[in-house]
């Protein structure tokens, strides 16, 4: 799995986390950050989970949008809520990180979906990542 991967990982659980609990994205980096001090595995992918996680509470509302109005017949709060951090994530990659290819950030969105969530989330979220990918064409 190479660090990437393993960042978006981190960033699920971090977003995860936080969403399950109802604490805050800064509540969830502290922790993830202590975590990543004493366990010297979490320390390769800990920066691009940081990044990835301060990147989605910065432009929040404009993902949760999009996920609104892409979404076709659910809301957030329907979502499970392992699909709708690993659709924030896809979507910063796709907008807002110009270093990963829209097939990539598709790509990886859709395998962690497959591996975490329902049996039908991969294919709700490639279906969403695209059509919100399209729009960028």
């Amino acid at each position: 799995m190479s660090a990437r991967t393993k960042a978006r990982k981190r960033a699920i659980d971090m977003l995860y986390g936080a969403d399950l609990r109802g604490t805050s994205i800064n509540d969830a980096i502290g922790e993830a950050a202590t975590r990543a001090l004493t366990d010297t595995g979490r320390q390769d992918s800990w920066n691009y989970a940081r990044e990835i996680v301060l990147g989605i509470a910065e432009h929040g509302d404009e993902i949760d949008e999009l996920i609104e109005t892409y979404s076709q017949g659910w809301t957030l709060a329907r979502m499970p809520v392992v699909d709708r951090a690993i659709i924030r994530i896809g979507i910063w990659e796709l907008l807002f990180n110009d270093e990963v290819p829209d097939t990539v950030a598709i790509a990886e969105a859709v395998g962690m979906a497959s591996k975490l969530s329902t049996e039908d989330s991969g294919k709700f979220v490639n279906g969403l990542l695209a059509r919100i990918g399209q729009t960028r064409a």
